[in-house]
């Protein structure tokens, strides 16, 4: 068999995640014998419309033989349609679409979806809230991209799970450290702020949880000493951050990139059509058990 070229299409290099995506990807091709080429579409989803369709759109010789997309806003349908018309596999990660199935049932390529329950990281991050704030109090909970399938999906599972004495106190960013940072900064701007009582600092990415804790440190006082978690702990620079208690707690995200590679591998090798959806699930870093054991002690 041809060395198969895939195109991996992420959605920023301005976040761990996707950057350990990148690389996941990239050694998954390299150990499995094909080439991966990682396109970033900066948070813009015109832009990763385009930069696609100009993939798709390729002479035969140089379009790759499938491409891996975790879109930026929605599903690319349209794309998805020209990918399998041209012959081009097509796979998406990190979000559910309700195409596939007659994208399927006309595709004489490998289609398929994988993704990270994005509801059940919600509601880890309100479990997570429970155990680092046992008597209740106001949370700031700073969300991703409006629009964003991703944030949408966190929402949900937080403002279902979270404790009756739990608030949420609700701010917007776009999953990098500056857009956390203008956010909380924001945010203090407001007369309202100063006079509310926040007792943990939530945020959708552990990238905007360190912009907020840079913003509040500048505010100092009783702002830099609240607790801030995140998610996205995944690779050792994540975990670090928790062992060195710049962060009280995250989740780890289990990638999805690698894994397509090897399911597009597998599929263009043995002719077996790829299961239609795998979906993975996150787990908290520190365990909810062993982030209920460090709680901090209540102040008098």
């Amino acid at each position: 068999m041809k060395k198969l070229n895939l195109a991996v299409s992420l959605v920023t290099d301005g976040n761990d995640y996707q950057r350990e995506q990148a690389r996941d990807a990239t050694q998954a091709a390299e150990r499995l014998g094909a080439n991966a080429q990682i396109i970033y579409a900066q948070d813009d989803a015109i832009q990763q419309s385009q930069q696609l369709l100009n993939l798709i759109q390729a002479p035969p010789g140089s379009r790759p033989d499938a491409i891996i997309c975790h879109p930026v806003g929605t599903g690319l349908q349209q794309v998805a349609q020209a990918a399998v018309s041209a012959g081009v596999g097509w796979a998406i990660v990190n979000r559910t679409v309700d195409y596939l199935s007659s994208l399927r049932a006309s595709a004489k390529v490998p289609t398929f979806c994988i993704t990270v329950d994005q509801e059940e990281i919600g509601r880890i991050q309100a479990r997570q809230m429970a155990a680092l704030l046992p008597q209740g109090g106001m949370v700031l909970y700073i969300q991703g991209s409006s629009g964003n399938y991703s944030a949408e999906e966190r929402t949900k599972g937080a403002q279902a799970a979270k404790p009756a004495n739990v608030q949420l106190r609700m701010l917007r960013g776009r999953f990098s450290e500056e857009s956390g940072y203008e956010a909380v900064k924001s945010w203090m701007r407001l007369s309202t702020a100063r006079q509310t009582q926040i007792e943990l600092v939530c945020a959708q990415n552990d990238n905007m949880a360190l912009g907020a804790r840079r913003a509040l440190e500048e505010e100092g006082g009783r702002w830099a000493t609240l607790q801030f978690t995140g998610c996205d702990a995944t690779g050792e620079p994540g975990r670090d951050r928790i062992r060195k208690r710049i962060l009280a707690a995250s989740i780890a995200l289990p990638l999805t990139a690698g894994l397509a590679i090897e399911t597009f591998v597998r599929a263009y090798q043995t002719g077996t059509p790829p299961p239609e959806h795998t979906v993975l699930k996150p787990a908290s870093f520190p365990s909810e058990k062993d982030l209920a054991a460090l709680r901090p002690v209540a102040k008098g």
